[in-house]
């Protein structure tokens, strides 16, 4: 017996199905002639109106209405990973598929909102840290040893500072080498990282990508902004960890799915991006220029 999988209106395969399910779903109006399909055997999805004769299914159109889909919970399976599929969800390889690289804007909108995640959480240690001081620094000061109590207090202080590159580490590291393989910020946009090839990064690839990140700085940026000349897209830290940054559905099934434009999400961050910047910039123009022009 064939198994038949369909992809439904948001991109997740449902399945396994027999034949004369996939035909009844047909006929009852969930699926249409436009659906794509694939069983073990195709070399790609296709609508489902070029396999009808195989599944001996006439093609008239459905009726206008019809009940709620079954999912693949309710059916007892999971749509990601069937057995003998070799196309499916976006966390299964693929190669040999064309490939979007992300470009510059991309993963500068990607990296503002990263940016906001880690300060954010930083920023509540911070918060928490503060009160730690406030209740423990003055029991620490009542101390006959004044000098122990100051040591104890600088400890503490130090150790808030470097929960920042602890937090920053975790989050890009762990989020990378997940299945998702991508950032918050990344999936907002749409894109993800890989290796050189195309697969999915391991934990300690993807924590030596964030040490590497360290070369962009020292290059005062430079490192990020050679992202818009490099043919394969990559920032300094890509080159030296041997990583791309491409579009979320490149190296999968549907490699067509892929965004070639910047997209609407793109847009809208870049746009608060530049209004937050732009802002700040002013602020700093204004507290420089407002105190030598009282001055004269």
């Amino acid at each position: 017996m064939t198994d038949w999988y369909y992809a439904d209106a948001s991109r997740q395969r449902q399945g396994p199905w027999t034949g004369e399910e996939l035909a009844s779903h047909f006929q009852h109006g969930r699926i249409g002639l436009e659906t794509l399909v694939w069983r073990d055997g195709l070399g790609e999805w296709q609508p489902l109106r070029t396999v009808a004769g195989e599944l001996d299914m006439p093609l008239q159109p459905p009726p206008a209405t019809a009940p709620a889909l079954p999912t693949a919970a309710e059916s007892g399976d999971t749509p990601y990973a069937p057995p003998a599929a070799q196309i499916a969800s976006e966390q299964q390889y693929v190669d040999g598929t064309d490939v979007v690289l992300a470009g510059f804007w991309r993963r500068a909108a990607a990296l503002f909102i990263d940016s906001m995640v880690v300060t954010f959480a930083w920023y509540l240690v911070m918060i928490v840290g503060v009160v730690v001081l406030g209740i423990g620094g003055s029991v620490l000061m009542r101390d006959a040893d004044s000098a122990g109590g100051m040591a104890a207090m600088f400890g503490i202080m130090g150790m808030i500072y470097l929960t920042y590159p602890l937090i920053s580490a975790a989050y890009y590291a762990g989020f990378e080498s997940s299945s998702k393989q991508a950032t918050l910020g990344k999936m907002a946009v749409g894109i993800k990282v890989t290796d050189i090839d195309g697969r999915r990064l391991t934990l300690g690839r993807a924590l030596g990508r964030w040490l590497a990140v360290a070369l962009n700085y020292l290059t005062l940026y430079i490192g990020y902004l050679i992202v818009a000349f490099t043919e394969r897209k990559q920032g300094l830290h890509d080159k030296v960890a041997a990583t791309l940054v491409v579009d979320r559905w490149a190296y999968t099934a549907h490699p067509d799915w892929q965004e070639r434009g910047l997209g609407t999400v793109t847009k809208v961050i870049l746009a608060i991006a530049g209004v937050i910047y732009g802002l700040a910039f002013i602020a700093v123009l204004a507290a420089i220029l407002i105190p030598l022009a009282t001055q004269n």
